[in-house]
């Protein structure tokens, strides 16, 4: 979004913590196998601090074994370490689970992916050169329906992502549909189909699209059918409920057009303005198991998790490609992982796995001004760069 990269709500995502967590380098070297085999992940993660981040935590499971880490501090007051366990604010990695709602409903036959927003949603996606009769439910998973994103809008931004603004209207609360207005008073980026853009709008209205089909918030559809079933117990969609649950971390952003200037803590907000593009909260361990599962193929049938690994260019992510709500990303070495990132206030996440789901990452930045999320995924699957 225009707003800083700490303030994205789109792309910019059970053991006490491990000796290795806070290691030197010398010690590392003496580590158990386990731990030296991420030592390179464990650097990346050590940098990112240095580079400003207060703290990283993270849990990489590779052919049934795991390995937890961590870097930094959850609490810039209190110094208190980070947790490998602590729960966070996932932001965009919402987007995997919304359309693997909506993939499950269109194996159930509920529903078609090539049916028109307008079906669903009469007249909702309209005004400004929007038409939700000429856009499909497809269109609004691989974002290449041209729906202008509403957390791009001017007064949006100031109101919610700047600090005069956060302050005062954090816990404000917009329905789906006034996210939906926001968008709509704008101009399409681009006709349907024509290109590619991220919109956390059209993740809006698929949230908007299964309570549709369903009769049901499209948090009790990915309760009933994804955290419960994969005993994800660390994971929820809290609606307009303010808190992150414990154990956790405060989480920490400048609120500012800029990287520099004061640190706020930005923990406590509305995460409902983020609806189903962002508001979920989930922790390393749970990830890892859903991406994991995904791919292996124990959350679709075998059609629809084809339909979803079908990708789209993305000029804006180097070597990365769009499917529905998962990224596809090849890195330098040659691996090839699929995943997305989420950010939101003061959280910056990524959620990775191999095509076999035999090789799993998740980690979470508590800041979102700094910091290469890149460097540390590198690093898990890329260790001895050529």
């Amino acid at each position: 979004m225009t707003a800083p990269r700490t303030l994205r709500l789109a792309l910019t995502t059970a053991a006490t913590l491990a000796a290795a967590a806070l290691a030197t380098p010398a010690a590392l070297a003496d580590a158990p196998p386990r731990a030296r085999e991420h030592t390179a992940t464990q650097r990346a993660m050590d940098a990112a601090v240095k580079d400003g981040v207060p703290g990283v935590a993270a849990q990489a499971d590779k052919n049934h074994t795991t390995w937890k880490a961590t870097a930094g501090v959850g609490n810039l007051k209190t110094k208190k370490s980070r947790s490998a366990e602590d729960r966070f604010r996932v932001g965009s990695i919402t987007k995997t689970f919304t359309s693997t709602v909506v993939l499950q409903l269109e194996a159930e036959r509920v529903l078609s992916l090539d049916d028109t927003v307008d079906k669903w949603l009469p007249g909702v996606v309209h005004g400004n050169g929007h038409d939700g009769r000429h856009i499909t439910l497809r269109q609004l998973l691989n974002h290449t329906s041209g729906i202008y994103d509403y957390t791009t809008d001017d007064t949006f931004a100031r109101t919610y992502l700047l600090k005069d603004g956060f302050f005062e209207h954090r816990f404000d609360e917009l329905s789906p549909r006034d996210l939906v207005k926001i968008a709509t008073s704008h101009a399409p980026d681009f006709a349907p189909g024509t290109s590619w853009n991220y919109s956390n709008t059209n993740y809006v209205l698929a949230g908007m699209v299964i309570e549709k089909a369903t009769g049901h918030a499209y948090g009790d559809e990915i309760r009933q059918r994804i955290i419960q079933p994969l005993g994800l117990n660390a994971t929820l969609v809290p609606g307009t409920y303010p808190k992150v649950p414990k154990p956790s971390s405060r989480a920490y952003g400048k609120l500012a057009e800029t990287t520099t200037g004061p640190t706020y803590d930005v923990t406590e907000l509305n995460p409902a303005l983020a609806s189903a593009a962002g508001e979920m909260i989930s922790d390393p361990g749970d990830l890892n198991r859903f991406y994991s599962a995904l791919l292996r193929g124990k959350v679709l049938p075998r059609k629809q998790l084809a339909e979803m690994k079908s990708t789209v260019e993305v000029a804006a992510i180097p070597n990365a490609r769009y499917g529905l709500g998962l990224i596809e990303r090849k890195l330098s070495c040659g691996v090839v992982v699929w995943g997305h990132g989420g950010g939101i206030h003061g959280s910056t996440s990524e959620a990775v796995t191999t095509v076999d789901g035999r090789h799993s990452l998740v980690f979470n930045f508590n800041g979102d001004w700094s910091g290469k999320p890149n460097a540390v995924i590198e690093a898990e699957y890329c260790p001895n760069p050529k």
